[in-house]
């Protein structure tokens, strides 16, 4: 199922691959931020791979306190280390359909805008987050009519059409469809839109076609939070029967986008890090990839709950898990494209404000590859080192 986007994109990755190390150093950062920046970006390192390196960014517009375009600080950062980055909320229908007949792209506009002064790529995130509690109230709420089918179909469609076309020529790898599993079912969740058209996979598919017909050549992802702790393997039972449906239904499905929010909740005695199902999630990982589906690591960082107040011995548990993890995610290198964190510097990383993942002593989790005074952490180096041995 490999598509023309991956086939020219990696090739095109590999000719700057090839360009010597010198030419492809990390650019300079700005104020505040150059004293703490390697010499040569993880994106860098990562091309010669065929991939690039990336991470999530959002747009506050009148705040420059924030992991956002905004912050010349932050942005100094993405500059140096990246390659590539992907909205973090800013392309959600939350964020650009405040109802039924119009959009807001302001935001949205306003990244693309810095990213492309930046020479940055940019991902979309996400063309649709299939459960309830992140779409917008009026969709929640909407009338559907006479036809609910062809209503739902059509808000759908328009949605996904007005969006890819808007940035046509510059976004051309999407989230399609985010977090579509009901843990109380084991299978897809009913939402508004799936209720109107008749099942879940009716909404999905349409989705995907949708987007193909808008992207001949671009790469259509199912973007979930999935990874490799035990707890997750019945998540990946059930993301993996999505993908067979999906695939056996000749939807247009070319990637998964694994977010790897890692977690240590608890220590392995064994190995001092948090425990991880190493044989069940290379099978996962195998049938996908036997499916013809490319994979990507969409939303990486750590939550080190488990893990000691101390900051150096933090930092470096946090760097050996991380290490462990893209060793394994690397040895599927022929499968794998991008990756990227899910922001550059703790402060702003979401877990900072996620209820399920704070630490009981009530100290900053530290899971993004900066610290935040903006020094570049073990973790860093530890992703460094392993796209350095791919």
């Amino acid at each position: 199922m490999q598509n023309h986007f991956e086939i020219d994109r990696r090739a095109a990755l590999a000719g700057l691959a090839a360009v010597p190390l010198s030419a492809c150093a990390a650019r300079m950062p700005g104020p505040g931020a150059s004293e703490a920046t390697p010499a040569e970006s993880l994106d860098a390192i990562a091309m010669r791979g065929g991939r690039r390196f990336g991470s999530a960014i959002a747009s506050t517009p009148g705040n420059a306190d924030a992991g956002s375009v905004q912050n010349p600080r932050y942005t100094a950062v993405i500059e140096a280390e990246c390659g590539l980055v992907v909205p973090e909320n800013e392309m959600k229908w939350q964020a650009i359909r405040p109802d039924a007949q119009s959009y807001d792209f302001s935001r949205m506009d306003s990244i693309v805008a810095w990213a492309q002064a930046s020479g940055q790529e940019v991902r979309g995130h996400t063309l649709l987050w299939h459960r309830p509690q992140w779409f917008p109230d009026w969709l929640n709420n909407y009338d559907f009519g006479a036809s609910p089918a062809s209503e739902a179909a059509r808000l759908l469609t328009d949605h996904i059409r007005t969006v890819t076309n808007r940035y046509r020529g510059t976004i051309s790898s999407y989230d399609v469809v985010n977090e579509a599993i009901d843990h109380d079912r084991n299978a897809p969740i009913e939402t508004s839109l799936s209720r109107a058209m008749g099942s879940p996979e009716a909404v999905i598919d349409l989705a995907f076609h949708t987007a193909r017909e808008q992207l001949p050549e671009g790469q259509l992802v199912y973007n979930d939070y999935m990874s490799w702790e035990p707890a997750h393997l019945k998540h990946c039972a059930d993301v993996l029967r999505l993908l067979e449906g999906m695939v056996s239904r000749g939807v247009p499905v070319d990637a998964l986008g694994i977010q790897s929010h890692i977690e240590m909740f608890e220590i392995d005695p064994a190995t001092g890090v948090g425990p991880y199902a190493e044989r069940q999630w290379r099978a996962f990982l195998d049938e996908v990839t036997g499916m013809g589906l490319r994979l990507l690591i969409t939303e990486f960082d750590v939550k080190d709950a488990a893990l000691p107040g101390d900051i150096a011995t933090r930092d470096r548990k946090v760097a050996d898990y991380t290490r462990r993890y893209f060793d394994l995610m690397l040895e599927y290198d022929a499968h794998l494209d991008d990756i990227l964190a899910w922001g550059m510097v703790d402060q702003y990383n979401w877990l900072q404000y996620f209820g399920n993942a704070a630490r009981p002593d009530g100290l900053e989790i530290r899971g993004a590859p900066y610290s935040s005074d903006y020094q570049a952490k073990p973790i860093r180096d530890a992703i460094a080192q392993s796209l350095a041995s791919a």
